[in-house]
């Protein structure tokens, strides 16, 4: 580490934000040293040692402006992002969502980071914090537990915590599509049809709402306390809060009718393409820490999957951030030494697009302050400059993990905005999208 000070940017962790930070950085003309340990060190949820790997669901969130996350979307094409470049070119059938093929677009990112002649990739686990130079900690909600031990010393407050989930992956051959239909949610004869739905009866919806609530689940140690996010629960833990809660979640039917009854169904399981062959399918909203066993007996209630072949079951990972409210400035950067910037789910950033922006704030301005330029603060009034004020600004004391949502903006009587919701929410897009553009002519003013 020592003999990066001085020489460019150290940017730990090679994630989702890890990446687009270091992205950003060389491509303003700053040399990039990007540590990331896998494969040499490994963590309990990934599975191969490239860049940006996705080991939850493969949606990145929808692409309508009048849904926050096609908003925070929107704005990371126009900064020129390139993990939302890359998910683009890597899209899947997915509705009005946008869905990536996991492997191509974790491959795809590793092949740009070592393409770039500014990024010198170090497969090497931190075990120091760098001093005398602009660094970015991205290392993630599954840190080492040594560099962990590092950062506990350095931020001299208590690490936060949330378990997630990761869904199961089903292949595709194993479904039994006598018992599924094809469609994607309000769709007609001109719409795509990109999600496989298995229909449920009441009957059949009962008894898998029953079993789920009372399937056995993996403990956990005895000193953890069970801590999940809302936006992310098991569905075992959505079960237990009442019999009709999944019929209001995942399992809604709304928006879709069975072609053989004509009807809409009580409830459906939906399942996602997974990758570009179209060889796995990833059941939505179905993350769990039930034992593989009852995941194994529980799913095959669902009529299209009796004889399904689990690829991945799901699985439970502990998430550990930083009260970032107490810890950064706006800017992103660490309050005690603003020469380091935490990006990513360890610093609270929750979904996929959140955590790219992340590192594409912290990278920019990464580079700024190597450059000797002035940190920037996003504006308010964009989805990205509220999503990293409330990061900064949240009442420290009940801080949790957000993900990007249209409540985040501070709206008054004399915005004179729409009262019916969609066109209220497009006119917020339309408003944030303008001060993004705005703000994106000026940061990348002198640099090609």
């Amino acid at each position: 580490m020592k003999d990066c000070s001085k020489k460019g940017v150290i940017v730990i962790g090679g994630g989702l934000a890890g990446s687009e930070a270091a992205w950003q950085i060389a491509q303003r003309g700053v040399p990039v040293f990007l540590y990331e340990m896998r494969p040499f060190e490994t963590t309990g949820a990934h599975s191969t040692d490239h860049l940006a790997e996705i080991v939850c669901s493969n949606s990145l969130g929808s692409n309508l402006l009048s849904n926050a996350s096609g908003l925070l979307l929107q704005e990371l094409r126009i900064l020129n992002s390139l993990l939302v470049r890359i998910a683009d070119s890597c899209a899947l059938p997915a509705g009005k969502a946008l869905a990536v093929d996991r492997e191509k677009f974790s491959l795809t990112v590793t092949q740009h980071i070592l393409k770039h002649p500014l990024i010198t990739l170090i497969r090497k686990e931190v075990v120091d914090l760098p001093t005398g130079t602009v660094c970015i900690i991205a290392t993630g909600p599954l840190t080492s537990p040594r560099f962990a031990e590092k950062l506990q010393q350095l931020i001299q407050s208590p690490f936060l915590y949330f378990y997630d989930a990761l869904c199961p992956l089903i292949d595709a051959h194993s479904i039994d599509f006598n018992y599924t239909f094809k469609a994607s949610r309000y769709s007609d004869s001109n719409s795509s049809a990109d999600y496989i739905n298995c229909p449920l009866t009441q009957d059949q919806y009962i008894e898998l709402s029953q079993e789920l609530a009372q399937g056995e689940r993996v403990k956990l140690h005895d000193f953890e306390k069970e801590i999940f996010f809302e936006g992310c629960l098991p569905i075992e833990i959505m079960a237990k809060r009442g019999l009709h809660t999944l019929r209001f979640g995942p399992l809604r039917p709304t928006g879709l009718i069975d072609p053989r009854t004509k009807k809409r169904p009580y409830a459906v399981v939906q399942l996602r393409q997974d990758n570009i062959a179209a060889s796995l399918y990833n059941m939505v909203g179905f993350q769990t820490n039930l034992t593989f066993k009852e995941q194994d007996r529980i799913f095959r209630i669902i009529p299209a999957l009796q004889k399904a072949e689990f690829v991945r079951y799901g699985q439970l990972h502990r998430n550990t951030f930083i009260n970032s409210p107490k810890l950064l400035f706006p800017t992103l950067q660490f309050k005690i030494l603003p020469l380091l910037f935490f990006a990513g789910q360890l610093a609270g950033f929750e979904g996929y697009a959140g955590n790219i922006a992340s590192g594409l704030v912290a990278g920019i301005n990464g580079a700024r302050i190597f450059q000797g330029q002035e940190p920037l603060v996003f504006p308010r009034q964009t989805i990205i400059g509220e999503l990293v004020w409330y990061m900064t600004h949240a009442e420290p004391e009940y801080f949790q993990p957000m993900k990007a949502n249209f409540g985040l903006f501070n709206v008054s009587l004399e915005d004179n905005l729409p009262q019916d919701k969609i066109s209220r929410t497009l006119a917020l897009s339309q408003r944030s999208l303008k001060k993004i553009e705005a703000l994106a002519r000026q940061i990348n003013e002198g640099y090609s």
